[in-house]
């Protein structure tokens, strides 16, 4: 008889209403990254007005946002990343204004908007994201800046990048390795989570939430290190405790313990490497190098992955490249001062590839907080600070936007529009600031209602599809790696880029399944209706590396050898295949699977279970 496990409970499907608007969301501790910030922005203006020029401190400004972007990185690669920020934005900026020709305003802003919305995709690089750059873009073209060359323009936004990079790389003098021990502790404590969770509804989920963090520790402290890392001992003792705790990870997946004690015990000993993790003192140790995974996909093999046409990032970049030149375009035809806002607004709307429920309440996050904030930037823009006054006022206002952006995106944006407008001023009394605030207002409801559009319009099918597109090739590349883990090879190269591959498919299931469940009702309810197996393939998934963990920590190759022959038996990885075969072929025609053989005892409930969820799909 076939064994059923008990379907986790959905994830909760994302909705929105106005009290939505009033929510105050937990996040973490924002005020040192919110201090830096408000710093980074007030330095280059201090300067321009220290040296007379206040417009071109205001332009400086831009190049700071530097300093919103890799708070979660090593220190050494964060040097190169927000090197690359910078010079970015300085570019961004530069083209801008070098395409003043009106045929080529248009054609500029959208090549940098796609661009970077490729980009800031392919490379998981977090929020602010592509947004940023076109905000840049938008707030440098409508400085009065006429006594600078655009030369002189780039420069002054890389020195203001420059600064930001200096603030980031500051941390590096106390703690070098500060953000791997932070990754690591999380990890830890996300790990004594999921095990308290066992044999609860939420465990699925926390398990989840787990696997997770554990897949960022190791991006950070593999992906996110040099190819050839100089030996060190922190480093080395932290993927130490890294792997320690993932073979506790694996362990409780394989055996489940229904021992409470025992699972104390576990829990116990994940927050006692959390606290070993954050120890400042030096070990002296050296981790084999076949206990590392692989960790993500570098940047070169991230960006060969997104070059096609159907990938996610391909496709959010389309769309941006749309919405903009329809801004653009849009904003020509009506006479816009500045259709660049226009522009920023459509870029704001689709660059992260949110669902439509996640975008349509950005739109009205975004429309609420700027109408409040205009009133914000009319009254800043009357008083009209100057010097030290205006350097406190943006400083001020900044600091503001960090604390709420998590917490509050809609209150957030009150104090980003008031930033924007008081930056783009250039330090000038404005002679009309209503009729300013009004084509404000104008530009960012027509880019967020063109953004919507055309989020509505180019929203494929796909959105239906693309759970069981998801299913297909988790199960592909979990066919790979159950070849490994029958043999005991679970250390080769092939074998842990296998291993880090279905954990990437593993993540990238659930969040085809976020995309369902946010999008318009129809396809959410065939989004919904997939979850069994969404969740039947999840616990497949983690079962088989898992397994893989168990068998790597056997010891040396003749240990590992006979740990996959009592998992798999003498003929197991061929009956794995066979029902994995059927299952993927059911899947892509969207029929009810063949009946499953006999199956290895450790992946039999997870299989069958996987095989039995697609009848209601199917149906």
């Amino acid at each position: 008889m076939n064994r059923i496990a008990p379907v986790p409970p959905a994830p909760p499907s994302p909705s929105f209403h106005l009290g939505t608007l009033f929510q105050w969301r937990p996040a973490a501790r924002r005020w040192p990254f919110a201090i830096r910030a408000a710093i980074c922005m007030g330095a280059p203006v201090l300067a321009g007005w220290v040296f007379g020029d206040i417009t071109a401190g205001l332009m400086a400004t831009i190049g700071s946002f530097t300093a919103l972007y890799g708070n979660d990185r090593p220190y050494l690669n964060r040097a190169v990343y927000l090197a690359a920020i910078a010079l970015s934005f300085a570019l961004a900026v530069a083209l801008g204004l070098a395409a003043e020709i009106r045929l080529l305003v248009i054609p500029a802003i959208v090549f940098i908007a796609m661009a970077a919305t490729f980009l800031c995709n392919a490379l998981r690089i977090g929020p602010p994201g592509a947004y940023m750059f076109a905000v840049a873009c938008a707030a440098g073209t409508a400085m009065p800046v006429e006594h600078l060359s655009v030369i002189q323009i780039g420069l002054l936004v890389l020195a203001g990048g420059t600064f930001a990079w200096l603030a980031h790389m500051v941390g590096a003098l106390v703690s070098p390795r500060g953000p791997e021990r932070a990754a690591v502790a999380a990890a830890a404590e996300a790990i004594a989570a999921y095990v308290e969770t066992v044999g609860q509804p939420a465990e699925d989920a926390a398990r989840h939430a787990a696997a997770l963090a554990m897949h960022n520790s190791w991006t950070m402290l593999v992906t996110h290190q040099p190819a050839q890392p100089r030996p060190s001992g922190t480093l080395s003792r932290l993927r130490s405790i890294n792997r320690e705790l993932h073979l506790l990870f694996a362990g409780v997946i394989a055996t489940a313990p229904a021992d409470k004690t025992l699972l104390a015990d576990i829990a116990g000993r994940a927050r006692l490497l959390a606290i070993q993790a954050r120890d400042t003192r030096v070990e002296l140790e050296r981790t084999d190098p076949n206990h590392v995974p692989l960790g993500h996909h570098g940047l070169l093999s991230s960006l060969l992955k997104e070059l096609h046409p159907s990938s996610p990032s391909m496709l959010v970049a389309a769309r941006v490249g749309v919405a903009t030149a329809m801004a653009g375009l849009v904003g020509e035809a009506m006479g816009l001062e500045r259709a660049y806002w226009t522009m920023a607004a459509a870029v704001l709307m689709l660059h992260q590839g949110l669902d439509w429920m996640r975008t349509l309440q950005r739109g009205i996050e975004r429309m609420s907080g700027t109408i409040v904030g205009l009133l914000l930037a009319g009254a800043i823009l009357a008083i009209h600070p100057e010097g030290l006054w205006l350097v406190l006022t943006l400083m001020l206002l900044q600091f503001v936007i960090e604390i709420c952006v998590i917490r509050n995106y809609a209150l957030a944006v009150v104090f980003i529009t008031a930033a924007a407008l008081t930056i783009a001023s250039g330090g000038h009394q404005l002679p009309d600031i209503s009729h300013v605030l009004w084509v404000r207002g104008v530009d960012t409801a027509i880019g967020c209602a063109i953004g919507l559009l055309v989020l509505v319009l180019t929203t494929p099918r796909s959105v239906a599809v693309r759970i069981p597109q998801e299913l297909v090739s988790l199960l592909t590349v979990l066919k790979a790696t159950i070849g490994y883990a029958a043999e005991g090879r679970v250390t080769s190269t092939a074998a842990r880029r296998a291993r880090r591959d279905l954990q990437h498919r593993t993540i990238a299931l659930l969040q085809a399944y976020d995309a369902g469940v946010g999008a318009t009702p129809a396809h959410r309810r065939i989004a919904e209706q997939m979850w069994p197996a969404v969740a039947a393939a999840q616990r497949l998934a983690y079962r088989v590396l898992s397994a893989c963990w168990s068998i790597e920590g056997a010891g040396d190759e003749r240990s590992r050898e006979e740990v996959a022959r009592r998992l798999f038996g003498p003929d197991g990885e061929r009956q794995v295949r066979r029902a994995v075969d059927d299952i993927e072929t059911a899947i892509r025609r969207g029929s009810k699977p063949a009946e499953i053989g006999p199956l290895p005892g450790f992946l039999e409930t997870e299989i069958r279970n996987l095989g039995n969820s697609l009848v209601p799909a199917a149906r």
